[in-house]
């Protein structure tokens, strides 16, 4: 809990300074510190042996000012409601840097899927769509997956949601299958977008992709699409890690190898690479560093040791505002989070938008627009950075909460 509420607070002290760079006053802050709404739910769920087990969900709305809120929902044992506020903070921050016409919204349930069944799955989802089905909705606020669901769950919240009101609305929700109107290129678009933004930090600093050595920390979905684009690209992927280790070579890793072998396990001494711990692998030497496990990892502690020249943050929150002021005075360019991981918000409102035409993209025309969005907005925020000497978070904070604090001030709210 106190890990989140400090990453609240740290988001609340940018957002004040962005504010503040917009010619904004304390009334616009006041409003926008915090979500909207912020809803608890009860649901009950039979369980395989019978017994009816009740599970605590969250949904945080942060705001509505330019259009439905628009974020994830995740299952783990971690949610809480701290967690999923900052999440829809975040989220507003993401649809206004690639310029979407949403608000930030976040949802999760205290569960672990790892020790449940796909039908006591399938009760949580639904439960939770009942619960929280008065407060979402095509133009309300449209969930999408996060950490552990998925397009199945997806499309289990979906059919919850059409009998709850006798209706079909495929704009309801993103990150669907293909036979329910998902989009192509949903599952790789967190990781093409901050794919993306590794190529526009490199042309930046006058690095050719095949001279770049990378450093992929956490291995999960993010990690390891972004490890095989870059890979496949020329990259020379040093170092990778998940939860307990790491291992690296400074003549590059053999990544196709790592995803086929991950689930089997992996003979270090037999790849001829070093193993290290996961604080070794964020101080090794690279020339990228891509922090894409958890909250917290580059710190005060270590930011004077990091060799990398270029950050791109593909988790949420994994390197804190004094690290950042670190890295930034000693000349590295950080790509932030909110910048880094808005593929994947993206490529949802192309969803949403197909659903509402009855019209899909082949994945060559996804991918384009993603990279013309992308492209556009790390620009914009480079160009911001550049000019006005802050740190690139700074710069990100202010293209992202722009276009809600005005839609703030024609609504005359604040």
């Amino acid at each position: 809990m106190a890990e989140t509420s400090n990453l609240i607070q740290s988001t609340q002290k940018v957002l004040h300074k962005a504010l503040d760079m917009l010619g904004y006053d304390e009334g616009m802050y006041d409003l926008i510190k915090e979500p909207s709404r912020v809803l608890t739910v009860r649901i009950p769920v039979r369980m395989d042996d019978g017994s009816v087990q009740v599970f605590t969900g969250y949904r945080a709305q942060h705001s509505d000012a330019a259009g439905p809120t628009k974020g994830g929902i995740r299952f783990h044992p971690d949610v809480d409601r701290d967690e999923v506020i900052a999440l829809s903070m975040w989220m507003t921050l993401k649809a206004g840097i690639v310029n979407l016409p949403y608000g930030g919204g976040k949802g999760g349930v205290i569960c672990n899927p790892k020790e449940l069944s796909q039908r006591e799955i399938e009760g949580i989802a639904r439960g939770y769509i009942r619960a929280i089905s008065q407060f979402v909705g095509p133009l309300k606020d449209i969930p999408a997956p996060d950490v552990y669901t998925n397009a199945q769950v997806m499309s289990w919240m979906l059919d919850e949601y059409s009998m709850k009101h006798n209706d079909n609305p495929l704009e309801f929700i993103t990150g669907k299958p293909l036979a329910l109107g998902g989009s192509k290129g949903r599952n790789t678009a967190t990781a093409m977008g901050a794919v993306i933004c590794v190529k526009k930090a490199l042309e930046k600093r006058n690095i050719k992709m095949e001279d770049a050595r990378v450093v992929v920390q956490g291995f999960g979905n993010a990690g390891s699409f972004i490890s095989k684009i870059l890979f496949d690209a020329g990259a020379k992927i040093v170092g990778v890690s998940r939860s307990t280790r790491a291992l690296y070579h400074k003549d590059g890793i053999d990544i196709d190898y790592i995803i086929e072998n991950k689930d089997k396990g992996i003979d270090a001494e037999a790849l001829g690479v070093e193993v290290l711990t996961n604080e070794e692998l964020l101080e090794s030497e690279c020339d990228i560093l891509i922090p894409a496990a958890i909250a917290n990892q580059i710190t005060v502690g270590n930011a004077h040791d990091i060799k990398a020249d270029i950050i791109v943050e593909a988790a949420n929150g994994p390197t804190t505002e004094e690290a950042t002021e670190i890295l930034t005075e000693r000349g590295k360019l950080l790509v932030p989070d909110v910048l880094a991981s808005a593929g994947g918000v993206t490529v949802s409102y192309f969803e949403w938008v197909q659903n509402k035409t009855g019209y899909y993209w082949e994945e060559d025309e996804i991918q384009e627009l993603l990279e013309e969005k992308m492209s556009k907005s790390f620009d914009e925020i480079y160009d911001f950075h550049d000019a006005r000497q802050v740190d690139m978070r700074l710069a990100a904070y202010v293209v992202g909460i722009r276009k809600t604090a005005e839609a703030i001030r024609y609504r005359n709210w604040a």
